[in-house]
């Protein structure tokens, strides 16, 4: 069942758009992936969804209503991001105390089983954390509240691979426990993708696709041999990326679907068939240009 659902949606700022005409829906009890390029949407298309900002244009639905100044969407959402601020009176001992009176499935337990995980001083102030700090306590507020919606925006900011690698692990295993609709933002798919169920992929506020994580895995291919083979193989077809590796070779990524060969009769012809990796696969459908960073020293 699909809890979010966005039809034609458009948030302008001036004449600058940075969500233009989207639809998507999210299924309930998922973790998603938006996924993006810094600049693409992701936390105004987040924000609407969590209700702080309207849609210029289209229709927003968020179980079933529209979020935007809804009490009942607030009561079932937290939103996490590193803008989370609390009063520097409250240390971050008070913090938990205070934000278990507004979430009804908070667990205590598991906030301050966290919170001592992460060695964290209780006497702290929030303001007083580091970047990296205070993106591990505001992800404990998001794991601990299981709201039947939650949303971190870049939630991973500041951390260190350690510390991320824990956060990912504490938010499945809980996540397993206790379903519930999950959306991750992040401009680096390879970190959370073995976490992620389905993964929308927007660009310049539009969407490049939304497909389940298993799918977007097989999605594209890679050719690689002498640049006249390559081009005669997928003349025709739509090239997702393509680069001069090195003088007369090619290198070109195009839909697996429209591979009309077996894989080895591809390679019997002496071309390489190589797999794409689903974070280099959303680097390329958003890319401004089809070749690599290699063809800007070819052309000085």
């Amino acid at each position: 069942m699909s809890i979010i659902q966005g039809r034609d949606i458009t948030k302008s700022y001036g004449k600058i758009k940075a969500i233009d005409h989207l639809s998507f829906a999210i299924e309930e009890n998922k973790i998603t992936g938006l996924i993006g390029r810094n600049g693409a949407g992701k936390t105004t298309l987040l924000k609407m969804i969590g209700g702080y900002i309207k849609p210029t244009s289209g229709e927003l639905k968020v179980y079933s209503q529209n979020p935007f100044n809804s009490l009942d969407v607030s009561a079932k959402t937290i939103f996490v991001d590193d803008t989370m601020t609390f009063p520097n009176s409250l240390t971050l001992k008070d913090i938990l105390g205070e934000v278990a009176h507004f979430y009804a499935n908070w667990d205590s337990g598991l906030a301050s089983g966290l919170f001592d995980y992460f060695s964290f001083n209780p006497k702290q102030a929030h303001s007083n954390l580091s970047k990296g700090t205070k993106s591990t306590f505001n992800s404990i507020l998001g794991i601990a509240s299981r709201c039947p919606l939650t949303i971190f925006d870049e939630p991973t900011t500041g951390m260190d691979s350690a510390v991320r690698k824990d956060f990912y692990k504490a938010l499945l295993k809980d996540y397993i426990e206790y379903p519930r609709t999950i959306i991750l933002s992040s401009h680096l798919l390879s970190e959370l993708e073995e976490i992620l169920e389905d993964i929308l992929l927007i660009n310049h506020g539009t969407k490049r696709l939304h497909l389940p994580a298993t799918e977007l895995r097989e999605f594209a291919v890679g050719i690689r041999g002498n640049a006249q083979a390559v081009l005669s193989f997928v003349e025709g077809k739509e090239i997702i990326y393509q680069e001069e590796f090195a003088k007369g070779s090619l290198y070109v990524v195009i839909r697996k679907e429209l591979l009309e060969q077996p894989l080895e009769q591809v390679r019997q012809s002496g071309l390489e068939v190589l797999p794409v990796s689903t974070d280099d696969l959303c680097v390329y459908l958003t890319a401004k240009t089809k070749g690599g960073i290699d063809d800007v020293f070819k052309r000085s």
